[in-house]
């Protein structure tokens, strides 16, 4: 039926850059109660700022490194406590890997699992049970077109956003009977530092990108909406196409690849 965001209480990850950081000022502009966590505290301290400016009715800030799942946890029980009571979670923090599967490692495969997977859905857990006895609430989960698409050179990344989507897809038939509702957002590709991080090799992909304000508002209507799965932008069309003709799909991304005589190792 759609949630309303007017004076929420909400808790948003991975607040202080990219998506986060803009959709962080248009939660605050619905008067909401926010709560904001990232890893950055200076960053972090900016983007409180602006949400206090666009009218937020409190800010709390956590400081936080969501890999550490004992630390997720008490980062969303202490925000449930704070506000007395959780109305959305907004699972938004993740990290990339881009890696050909023959250079991973099993600890770079754990590590994107855990922050990418494991963190949101330990979180999700903590605050479940009150969301439901509250009633209504809303489950938030950023994943990627990287979730319902295999992604060349991104095999860890894909597999956590993948776990993500079905994750999310069986969470909204489970509480299908409460008053918690469940968004999947899929972005495809948008312009943040994703795209430049240590520890992954350049992407293949080399645009166009959506700006990071098109997606955030796109989150707040699908929140204020009435279904599951949002595409931002658009791009359920390649996904079809995917599912149609795996094949045809794999020579296509494959095709992508820098040929050796072009200087690729």
């Amino acid at each position: 039926m759609g949630v309303d965001l007017r004076g929420a209480s909400v808790l948003l990850t991975g607040a202080s850059s990219g998506i986060g950081a803009a959709l962080a000022p248009l939660l605050a502009a619905k008067d909401t109660r926010l709560g904001l966590v990232a890893r950055r505290a200076d960053r972090l301290a900016a983007v409180a700022e602006r949400c206090r400016a666009a009218g937020a009715t409190e800010v709390v800030v956590w400081e936080a490194d969501l890999s550490d799942l004992d630390r997720a946890e008490q980062v969303a029980r202490d925000a449930e406590e704070r506000f007395g009571g959780l109305d959305i979670l907004v699972n938004n923090a993740g990290a990339p890997k881009r890696k050909d599967v023959l250079a991973l490692t099993w600890a770079e495969v754990e590590h994107t699992m855990r922050l990418n997977h494991l963190s949101p859905v330990r979180m999700t857990l903590a605050v479940l049970p009150g969301m439901v006895a509250r009633d209504p609430g809303c489950s938030v989960t950023v994943s990627s077109l990287g979730g319902r698409l295999g992604i060349m050179g991104e095999a860890a990344y894909s597999a956590s956003k993948f776990a993500m989507a079905g994750w999310s897809e069986a969470m909204a038939a489970d509480l299908h009977h409460t008053g918690v509702e469940v968004r999947l957002i899929l972005p495809g590709a948008i312009a943040t530092e994703i795209w430049d991080q240590p520890g992954s090799d350049p992407a293949y992909y080399e645009g166009p990108f959506e700006p990071a304000e098109d997606v955030a508002a796109g989150i707040v209507a699908a929140i204020e909406g009435d279904t599951i799965e949002h595409y931002l932008p658009d791009l359920l069309a390649i996904v079809e196409y995917k599912t149609s003709d795996l094949d045809g799909f794999q020579e296509g991304m494959v095709a992508q690849r820098p040929r050796p005589e072009d200087g690729a190792t």
